[in-house]
């Protein structure tokens, strides 16, 4: 290999008053063809190639996802158009919704659905600025691009000092889950008991330090000792691991006797139709999620849930936070303020490198994250 080819391989960015590939006074036009393997970054506009990486589902999940259920492609991207912009991923996100809506909505060979903190590289659109960090939902790429529309700028009041992965997880998606599911859903007063499952995941953790802003009691299980001491760490009032207690129906009661007003349930299953009995008269349910059968491969028997619905009178809601996108604004403002004033504390389980992808999004299934599980590409 020649020292030109040498250089072009290490992917230097060449930045210079003319492309050494598209002009044609130089002896290298016809040598652009041979070199398509590289990823290359070059100065002219006109024959600029981009390669992202991208992770496709190539075989729909049968019981719990495996790493062969995945395949990792490259794909060129188009020059820029007028209104473009091209973007890289910085942060992505694995969450538990993406098991159940990759079977609901995705073909095998579909991109992996999710939504990343990404920066403008390169743009065509006077609106966005290159250097510009926003939040996108195009799912696991190391790059694409957009005509802007798709996009949520991080706020302007984000300090550097914040990571901003968080737009992903507390001042993101699962803050404000958290957020609509206590007070749209559930509609909490200050005085009230609130039951949260799954607590030191992303959506719970936030949950239950909503809750005790809103002046509450909060009890949260989790499923290690670990992580219900982190529980208690963030302000939790009770909290208990679920694998460990001789019985959860006793457990629910310890932690709370009068029982619960307010019941934010990220599990579902046996958890859920225990719980329910514990309710107190008038009861609000928000069911954001049903981790516990996302990877059943035969239907869970029940709950049974009638006769404590009617005799308590309770309300139950299955929501999703995208159909209340008209108080994403509103919830960023509060999530933000309240995580630079220290009320709202977080922690990530963050994994490099986007080869990782299908490892943190099995750990996470599995539980192995502790609050928001992301991956720094």
């Amino acid at each position: 290999m020649s020292a030109y080819q040498r250089w072009v391989a290490s992917d230097v960015v060449i930045r210079s008053s003319g492309c050494l590939f598209c002009s044609p006074l130089t002896p290298y036009t016809a040598l652009a063809s041979s070199l398509a393997p590289f990823s290359i970054s070059l100065c002219c506009s006109f024959c600029r190639m981009v390669t992202a990486k991208v992770w496709v589902l190539k075989k729909h999940f049968e019981g719990f996802p495996k790493p062969s259920d995945f395949e990792m492609k490259q794909v060129a991207l188009a020059n820029l158009k007028d209104g473009e912009l091209l973007l890289e991923s910085v942060f992505l996100s694995v969450d538990p919704y993406m098991r159940p809506y990759s079977k609901r909505d995705m073909k095998e060979g579909d991109v992996m659905i999710g939504t990343q903190v990404a920066r403008i590289v390169e743009s065509k659109n006077p609106a966005f600025a290159v250097g510009t960090f926003v939040v996108a939902n195009r799912g696991w790429r190391t790059h694409f691009i957009s005509d802007g529309k798709d996009l949520n700028l991080l706020p302007a009041s984000w300090p550097e000092s914040l990571p901003k992965s968080l737009a992903l997880g507390t001042v993101g998606m699962p803050g404000l889950t958290a957020y609509v599911g206590l007070f749209e859903i559930c509609k909490m007063k200050p005085g009230e008991t609130v039951l949260v499952n799954a607590a030191a995941g992303a959506v719970g953790s936030v949950v239950g330090q909503l809750a005790k802003i809103g002046g509450c009691k909060v009890v949260g299980c989790a499923g290690s000792d670990s992580k219900v001491a982190y529980l208690k760490n963030i302000g939790f009032d009770e909290a208990f691991n679920y694998k460990t207690v001789a019985s959860l129906d006793e457990a629910l009661r310890k932690a709370s006797p009068d029982g619960y007003d307010c019941f934010f349930d990220n599990v579902g299953g046996e958890f859920a139709s225990i719980a329910i009995n514990h309710m107190k008269k008038f009861g609000r349910i928000a069911v954001c999620g049903a981790i516990s059968q996302y990877n059943d491969s035969v239907p869970q028997k029940g709950p049974y849930i009638q006769i404590p619905m009617i005799f308590n009178e309770l309300s139950m809601k299955g929501f999703i936070v995208s159909s209340w996108h008209n108080h994403r604004e509103e919830g960023v403002k509060a999530l933000l303020k309240w995580v630079l004033e220290g009320k709202l504390k977080y922690h990530e389980q963050v994994t490099e490198r986007f080869e990782n992808m299908p490892a943190a999004f099995i750990g996470m299934l599995k539980g192995e994250n502790l609050g928001k599980a992301v991956v720094k590409v």
